[in-house]
């Protein structure tokens, strides 16, 4: 089968068997959620040859009552991802590293002044693989809607489309891809799904000591303090959630 040259925004992408949808600025969404999850594996695959990296889009009743506005990119489009290869990662989160807590105990063993990168995991194993297969065990638990949008790296995503579900702590979303990049580099990590407010990275090389897991936390809590305070423990016993954990969820709710 001849594939036609794709054009975002002009019919439909040029993946097979795809379900009916949409063009949504620079996403395509399916109309109805996947019945065949089977399908996100398939555009996983597809993607090095189309250029198309798939997401979940998970049920939300905000949706509907904002008519989806949040998938409509005009006026707010990062250009060309310039602005992704500017933003530096570890400067962005030690901007948002929030040392205002208490009297500081609950930053042990860091401090007021954020402690840096994790260093790279040297365990890897094929991060798109692990991210099709997340995916598709994600969809057969929930219906989700099918999101496709070409990009060169998957963590470019949210900036390639303007997402705005960080808005309520940053509406920097070219340095929030720039920290999904880190990650992708560093542990292998892939944005799955990415809801109103809230992302999902599927991590093929986690970290596997404590020591590496506890600058792993500190990265999240900078990256996403509503999530980290969402969760009862201190930042020792965040970060041992995280040993050997492949799946990272976010949330700015």
């Amino acid at each position: 089968m001849t594939i036609a040259p794709f054009r975002p925004g002009v019919g439909a992408p040029p993946v097979q068997t795809l379900p009916p949808g949409r063009w949504h600025g620079r996403i395509w969404v399916s109309d109805e959620p996947l019945t065949q999850p089977q399908r996100y594996l398939t555009c996983v695959a597809e993607f090095e040859r189309t250029g198309l990296w798939p997401v979940l889009i998970p049920p939300d009743q905000r949706f509907t009552a904002r008519g989806e506005d949040w998938l409509d990119d005009r006026g707010r489009l990062v250009p060309a991802g310039h602005r992704i290869d500017s933003a530096d990662p570890e400067a962005a989160l030690a901007r948002w590293w929030d040392a205002s807590c208490c009297d500081g105990a609950c930053l042990r063993p860091f401090g007021a002044r954020f402690p840096g990168l994790a260093r790279r995991s040297h365990r890897r194993s094929d991060p798109l693989a692990e991210a099709g297969n997340t995916g598709t065990v994600l969809a057969t638990r929930t219906p989700h809607r099918l999101g496709l949008v070409q990009t060169d790296r998957p963590a470019d995503l949210p900036a390639r489309i303007g997402w705005t579900g960080m808005i309520k702590s940053t509406d920097q979303v070219a340095e929030l891809s720039s920290v999904l990049r880190s990650w992708e580099d560093r542990f292998g990590a892939s944005l799955v799904t990415l809801g109103f407010d809230s992302l999902e990275l599927s991590v093929s090389a986690p970290p596997r000591t404590q020591a590496r897991a506890l600058t792993v936390a500190a990265e999240h809590r900078a990256f996403s303090l509503p999530t980290y305070l969402a969760q009862p423990g201190n930042l020792r016993e965040y970060a041992s959630t995280l040993l050997r954990t492949r799946r990272w969820r976010f949330s700015w709710a």
